[in-house]
């Protein structure tokens, strides 16, 4: 399994948002931060807006904060708000499932129970979780 880019530059943006809780970030600044184009930050920030994950505004003192609080926020919901549009395998996709053998293979079942194990599990650990009492992490990504 891996991550899509977009997903992972999604933690990375909320993470920063919730070390620089109270504080209006910008773009430019998070992007820096988590090593990214401001191009790619600009889709994923979009994208976090229209989920309600995060409160932007716009203007010369315009940026972004988190819409609800870092213990309201589970990974879990942000992997499947990003990772959605992303069949995990081709037999997932009615539409362009092409495999000859998708009809009688117990693979997907088993693939569906494990990605729901792999959800459960995300869905237990929250954005506070991630960075609260993370001194390394703070330190990387706190505003001077």
């Amino acid at each position: 399994m891996r991550l899509t880019i977009r997903t992972n530059i999604a933690m990375r943006a909320l993470m920063y948002c919730a070390v620089n809780g109270g504080r209006t970030v910008r773009k430019a600044d998070i992007a820096q931060a988590c090593n990214t184009s401001e191009n790619h930050m600009a889709q994923v920030i979009n994208t976090l807006a229209n989920h309600g994950l995060v409160q932007t505004t716009r203007g010369r003192h315009g940026g972004l904060t988190l819409k609800r609080a870092p213990e309201e926020i589970t990974v879990g919901e942000v992997f499947r708000h990003l990772e959605a549009g992303v069949p995990f395998a081709e037999c997932f996709d009615p539409e362009t499932n092409t495999c000859p053998i998708s009809c009688s293979c117990r693979l997907k079942g088993t693939l569906q129970k494990a990605l729901a194990e792999f959800y459960a599990e995300l869905d237990s650990v929250t954005l506070a979780d991630l960075v609260n009492g993370n001194q390394p992490l703070e330190a990387a990504l706190t505003l001077g």
